[in-house]
Order: structure tokens, then C-alpha cells, then sequence
């Protein structure tokens, strides 16, 4: 089988030729057609190491072609989403010490086949095809468990999403379109910007400006909720634009670390910031019946062959996007 392999940071991802997988005990044997990639892949290109090889990649959507010993051998055949959240343990508040995301330490789905256990997958949603369901899975839940679960969402709230263009960021604007709030957003493109409010976002602002902050703070006279996946310097403007009880789920650091809060506007206006990441089997299984339910179906930047893996990666990096990557492997 094909499979796209990481090695060394900083490294081009290579093509090799593996031997087939087979499942065991209560795995699934996946033929998978398609693939999508997060910026999670991008960080561990960048900062780890696999001196025998791995393929990254946690989304993926495919066929389940063989079964182990205990699984259903009802389930050949089945057209499968996998759910990457793998081990989050008996607490719906933070995962476990035995948590991980497929595709590191583990192998992932940039490959032609991939075995997982049964319980991460999940009926492919009928309104989608191998294409969009292949970039529901990592982006979709994220975003879920932000926006309501953290975040607490409630119908007309006014919401502030930043850096639109990724996977989580457009699945946080769908979502919370569909649940009739009113949505709000941010880019460093004006591009981008106008994508958004063509899928229902009231107005976007332009983080490069930088009387940003003053003209989202006229505009909407303050956020309920702002869903952030960047960090760093700007994270700190953010409060400023909250109205009193406000809250801010953060799930990534794209633009590092953050450096300063000013602790009385956190107390005084009863701020709350949740760190967020992933989600929970049962989220998983809400956030499928609320895309399914509104049919939702996820914003597509681009698709690349497996070969074309790199290249792949490279618009990523770049940043270009506004929608998910994705791979077709079949």
C-alpha cells in the first residue's frame, strides 16, 4: 500500500510502499478514499521526529474491507468516517493521560489503508460525499466542543471567530449560523472576509488594521463568545471586545504563545477562557446529528492526489486556504 511518510522535522513527506495492515481483536481494516489535513500535521512535521517512519493525517473517510476476530463481520462493506479523538477516558471535561489524535504517535490516514478500532468509526453521513466527509472529522469536532460545549452557545448571541479561513474556524461559522447566532469574523484578507458573510457571517474585520478592535467594538457593541484559534500578542485585544459574562474558547496557537492579559478586565467583566481540544465519543456522535440534521457540508479549498502530498502540506503552510485540504487516495 501507498502511504505518506514523516521522518525528520522540516522534511518533505515520502511516498513509500508498506505492507497491508491486519486488523486484530475489535479493529477494522479501512480501504480509505479519501484524506484531509490540519495544521496539526504542519507542527509535527515541524517539531517531531520518526526515525522508522509514520503517515500522519487524522481524518479520513474509506470502506471497511476486513474485520478482526471480534468485530462485526457485518461491518464490510460499510462506508466509514473515523473519529480521531483516540482514549479521551471517563471524563467529559478533559481527556486522559491516555489520550492521542490518530496520526502521531499512531499511525494516520495519509495512506491507502488504515487499521483502527471499531469504536472510531462512524457511519459516513449520506449527504456527503468521500470528499466532505473526509474533512468533517478532526476540524468538525473541535469546533462542536468549542462552541457549545465550552462555550455554552445560545441562540442570537453575538460571536466573534478568528483567523476564518481554516477547517475549525468555517466549521465554528456554519455551526453557529445554523444555531441563528450572530456571526462575526476575522482574517488578515478581505478575500476571506467576503467568503465568510456569503455563508452567513454579519461582517468580518481585518486584523491588519489596526483600528480592528475599535471598529468590531462599534459595530457590534460587544461579544457574547469568541471562538480564537491563533494565541499570541492580539489574544489580549480580545477581552476588550467582550460584553460582561462573555466567554473564549481557544483551541490552537498559530500565532504562539500569549504574552499579556489584563487581569482586571478578566475579573471586572467576569470573563471566562476555556482551552479546548478535541472531544468526546458522545460529541462526536452530537456533532454528526447536528451537521446531518441542518445538512451541513464542510468548505473545500482544494483536493490533492496522495502523490501531491507535499504540495498539499505547502498550501497549508502558506496559508491561503479558506476551507479544508483534501487528498483523494482512491
Amino acid at each position: 500500500m501507498k502511504s505518506a511518510i514523516f521522518t525528520q522535522p522540516g522534511q518533505p513527506l515520502e511516498i513509500r510502499e508498506l505492507k497491508k495492515p491486519k486488523p486484530i481483536k475489535d479493529q477494522v481494516l479501512i480501504r480509505l478514499h479519501t484524506a484531509a489535513l490540519n495544521h496539526r500535521d504542519l507542527w509535527i512535521q515541524q517539531e517531531q521526529t520518526s526515525p522508522e517512519g509514520i503517515a500522519l493525517g487524522s481524518d479520513g473517510c474509506g470502506v471497511v474491507e476486513d474485520v478482526g476476530e471480534d468485530a462485526d463481520t457485518l461491518l464490510i462493506g460499510m462506508e466509514v468516517i473515523i473519529n480521531p479523538s483516540l482514549n479521551w477516558g471517563d471524563n467529559p471535561i478533559v481527556q486522559g493521560n491516555s489520550f492521542k489524535i490518530l496520526g502521531w504517535p499512531d499511525a494516520g490516514t495519509f495512506s491507502e489503508y488504515i487499521v483502527v478500532s471499531k469504536k472510531q468509526i462512524f457511519e459516513k453521513p449520506e449527504h456527503l460525499s468521500f470528499q466532505e466527509s473526509a474533512a468533517v472529522p478532526l476540524a468538525a469536532l473541535t469546533a462542536y466542543r468549542a462552541l457549545f460545549s465550552k462555550a455554552r452557545l445560545r441562540g442570537k448571541e453575538k460571536v466573534l471567530i478568528t483567523g476564518i479561513g481554516g477547517g475549525a474556524a468555517l466549521w465554528a461559522l456554519q455551526f453557529a449560523v445554523a444555531y441563528q447566532a450572530r456571526v462575526y469574523v476575522t482574517s488578515g484578507s478581505d478575500e476571506k472576509i467576503n467568503k465568510a458573510k456569503a455563508l452567513g457571517a454579519i461582517n468580518g474585520f481585518n486584523y491588519k488594521d489596526p483600528e480592528w478592535t475599535q471598529q468590531a467594538l462599534k459595530e457590534s457593541g460587544g461579544f457574547d463568545i469568541v471562538i480564537d484559534s491563533a494565541g499570541g500578542p492580539q489574544f489580549s485585544q480580545l477581552l476588550d471586545l467582550m460584553v460582561p459574562g462573555g466567554r473564549i474558547a481557544i483551541f490552537g496557537r498559530t500565532a504562539g504563545d500569549i504574552p499579556d492579559i489584563s487581569t482586571r478586565t478578566l475579573y471586572w467583566k467576569q470573563l471566562s477562557i476555556h482551552g479546548t481540544t478535541m472531544g468526546t465519543r458522545d460529541e462526536f456522535l452530537s456533532m454528526l446529528d447536528f451537521l446531518e440534521s441542518r445538512n451541513l457540508k464542510p468548505v473545500i479549498d482544494k483536493i490533492y492526489p496522495l502523490v501531491q502530498i507535499n504540495e498539499a502540506m505547502n498550501r497549508m503552510k502558506e496559508g491561503n486556504q479558506f476551507g479544508k485540504i483534501v487528498l483523494q487516495i482512491k
